[in-house]
């Protein structure tokens, strides 16, 4: 029996070797060092993860191997900083702040970028002051780009008549820079929450982006369980402005940030897999029972889908009316 668990916890120490020296290759690769130097701690890394696979067990070599990959990826990954000053893209160099003042909420450097195209934009940016009495709904947008199980998520809180505020979470990228959709994982990004007029982020996805489809649902919740997600959400905007934070394809992305804002406050909330594969989050939150549930799923997804509307409302004052009305659950 001792030997069994002995082979047990030899594999599973060169599983967790294995994963942490592939880790570090990748995270030299997509690190801030100089394209040269990426290329030679990366293959350093390599070189540790074959040398303790091929080394002799008891092999002093074999153990600085191991003792090195050890040590060297977490104080790598722990290295790394997020940063406020770097020379950010237009679209994400003001970053936004709330102030509160009795029932009332200032948000300062709200986004309304005017586009041309996806790339080609005049940003805008506006203050407004919400009487949190008036705060009444809470809205659902998931956009789809092609990926079955991968979606964004945006929640945007309506304060009666047509006054919406969209909180879409996303990286904050430096000039020049693409996403990439393994570096993600790698600390490549800082998180940003970006607080923008729906005519903005939600008229990019479905006009200007294309292979996008953006579906709108109500998300049936009482007053007070919306406001205090609105607040939940206001403390991370203005801690963010002081305290940079990375963001994390798994950990820390468009969804998981949502539930993170959302659990607290849902009585019985429990984690989902589908909060990990969000392009099903509009399904988990018809399971709950959060949406309509008038019409079978597939044809409550159906009819939510907001893209004509979006087009033909355009840059229209009333864009937050149009693309609701008619909507299930409306």
């Amino acid at each position: 029996m001792d030997k069994y668990f002995r082979h047990i916890r030899r594999y599973f120490v060169g599983l967790v070797f294995l994963v942490l020296a592939g880790w570090g290759v990748m995270e030299m690769i997509y690190s801030e060092l100089p394209a040269g130097l990426r290329l030679i701690a990366a293959g350093s890394f390599g070189v540790l993860g074959l040398a303790g696979l091929i080394l002799p067990r008891g092999s002093g070599w074999r153990a600085g191997c191991f003792i090195s990959v050890f040590v060297l990826v977490p104080a790598c990954w722990l290295a790394q900083s997020p940063s406020n000053d770097r020379d950010w893209q237009p679209d994400v160099a003001k970053l936004p702040y709330a102030g509160v003042s009795g029932g009332s909420v200032t948000i300062h450097n709200i986004r309304d970028c005017d586009y041309r195209t996806e790339d080609d934009y005049t940003v805008r940016h506006y203050d407004r002051t919400f009487e949190l009495g008036s705060l009444r709904s809470m809205d659902l947008f998931l956009v789809d780009w092609g990926a079955p199980q991968i979606a964004h998520t945006m929640l945007s809180f309506g304060f009666g008549g047509d006054k919406y505020v969209c909180f879409s979470i996303e990286t904050r990228r430096t000039k020049g820079e693409r996403y990439s959709s393994v570096g993600g994982f790698f600390r490549q990004y800082e998180l940003t929450y970006i607080v923008a007029d729906e005519r903005d982020v939600v008229l990019l996805r479905a006009n200007y982006r294309k292979g996008e489809d953006v579906y709108l649902y109500r998300l049936n919740a009482p007053p007070e369980l919306i406001r205090k997600v609105f607040m939940d959400y206001l403390v991370s905007v203005n801690r963010l402005r002081e305290r940079p934070e990375w963001y994390n394809a798994l950990t820390a992305n468009c969804t998981t940030a949502v539930w993170k804002h959302i659990a607290p406050y849902y009585r019985g909330a429990k984690f989902d897999w589908r909060i990990l594969a969000s392009g099903h989050v509009d399904e988990m939150a018809y399971d709950l029972g959060v949406t309509d549930r008038t019409l079978p799923f597939r044809e409550l997804r159906r009819r939510s889908r907001i893209n004509e509307r979006s087009r033909g409302a355009g840059r229209d004052r009333s864009f937050s009316a149009i693309i609701r009305r008619g909507l299930p659950g409306f």
